[in-house]
């Protein structure tokens, strides 16, 4: 809408005539037919005339007209220039709010797909322990590993008989290896200590594999979509800033 129409508008939104109108304004009918049909363009004074007759502020006047009138025709006028200032710092800020959620929507969305990606939240990794029995009170915690030698070497110390050699072993072997293997996701070393009945078991790593934990499922997904909504986002704002300015 140039400035004309903008000026016919109000004319026929009140239903004035010309004449009417031109009065209201404090100008002559004809002058206001120029107007109206852009054969003149208003003075500075004449402009903030028109404004105090039609009882309107420059924002609301020049918010219809398009922004090639006010860049050309109307850009001697002060109060135009101002207002398409403001209306320009206006445009920046809400591009530059826009653009700065678009990009904390890319940082949310790539933080939750690094953060599945490392497992910080849901491990990818499986630990698997074992534990061959429990340790008595006073017992070493090698004693699984060593009771053997230690036999070996009572027999061998002629302490203990062969006999009574194999007796031990096979008793130690039958009444106190109760094997027990655990996973987690929850790395606890090489080996570890855990209470158990009567005294504590040792357990330690057999070996770790990667899994997808399907938490980590979900923040990818959630992250991607977020990711991608940032870049929607900004093309949304794009399209309706393009919009905007065909419609002026």
């Amino acid at each position: 809408m140039n400035f004309g129409e903008k000026l016919k508008q109000i004319r026929t939104q009140r239903g004035l005539t010309q004449p009417q109108f031109a009065e209201q304004l404090g100008i002559e009918q004809s002058y206001l037919s120029k107007l109206e049909n852009d054969k003149s363009v208003p003075s500075a004074e004449m402009f903030n005339a028109i404004l105090a007759g039609t009882g309107m502020d420059a924002a609301t006047f020049l918010s219809d007209i398009d922004q090639e009138t006010l860049a050309t025709t109307l850009r001697h006028i002060p109060a135009v220039t101002r207002f398409s200032d403001h209306a320009v710092t206006v445009q920046v800020h809400h591009y530059q709010r826009w653009l700065y959620g678009c990009a904390l929507v890319w940082i949310v969305g790539f933080a939750l797909m690094l953060a599945a990606n490392d497992g910080i939240f849901y491990s990818n990794k499986v630990y698997r322990y074992f534990s061959p029995g429990v340790i008595l009170a006073g017992e070493s915690e090698l004693v699984f590993d060593k009771y053997e030698q230690i036999l070996n070497l009572r027999q061998l110390a002629k302490i203990i008989t062969p006999e009574e050699f194999a007796g031990q072993l096979a008793d130690f072997k039958a009444n106190r290896a109760r094997p027990l293997t655990v996973e987690t996701t929850a790395y606890r070393g090489s080996a570890y200590l855990e209470p158990a009945e009567n005294g504590r078991r040792r357990f330690e790593l057999l070996n770790e594999k990667h899994i997808e934990a399907p938490g980590n499922r979900v923040l990818q997904f959630l992250g991607a979509i977020i990711l991608a909504s940032g870049f929607v986002g900004l093309f949304i704002e794009w399209r309706l800033r393009r919009m905007k300015n065909k419609t002026h």
